[in-house]
């Protein structure tokens, strides 16, 4: 099963997809100062835990446990996917998101740290490309991604059979 070149393919995306995308959301912040709000944020957890799962799917001796990495990572970024979803559709003004913003860079005066933090709002798409947010594309990879991967890990266990 995971000898075979989907299989292979699969295990590859389940890495190489989270990786590319947090390394983009990571570039845009402290590259181009695209403070993420909080919606962003819960785009980017399932893709921390897509890339543990991602190297399992990738090092690991048995063929079975490496197709079922690869699967739990495929589900991790489709996760991030549907967050980047909703997150598109309160930027576009779709549904109603939350009402509150956060930040976790209090330090030694808190007080300072909160009137000094900058004010991001999860409805209000800081940079576009197409007419898409970098939540929309983050729903269109992710989805698009997980998608692959779940064929890929099908037709390899199929091929296998």
């Amino acid at each position: 099963m995971a000898g075979s070149s989907p299989a292979r393919t699969a295990h590859l995306l389940a890495l190489v997809v989270p990786v590319a995308l947090l390394g983009g959301a990571y570039t845009s912040q402290y590259g181009f100062g695209l403070v993420p709000c909080e919606m962003c944020w819960w785009q980017r957890y399932p893709h921390f835990a897509a890339i543990g799962l991602g190297v399992l799917a990738n090092v690991l001796p048995h063929p079975r446990a490496r197709d079922a990495f690869a699967w739990a990572a495929a589900v991790a970024i489709l996760a991030s996917g549907l967050i980047g979803a909703f997150h598109a559709g309160v930027e576009y003004g779709w549904w109603q998101g939350i009402t509150t913003c956060s930040t976790t860079q209090l330090g030694a005066d808190p007080l300072a740290a909160i009137l000094n933090a900058p004010l991001v709002r999860c409805d209000v798409a800081q940079w576009t490309l197409f007419g898409i947010s970098l939540a929309g594309y983050n729903f269109l990879v992710s989805t698009g991604a997980a998608l692959a991967i779940f064929a890929l890990l099908t037709r390899a266990r199929k091929g296998a059979a």
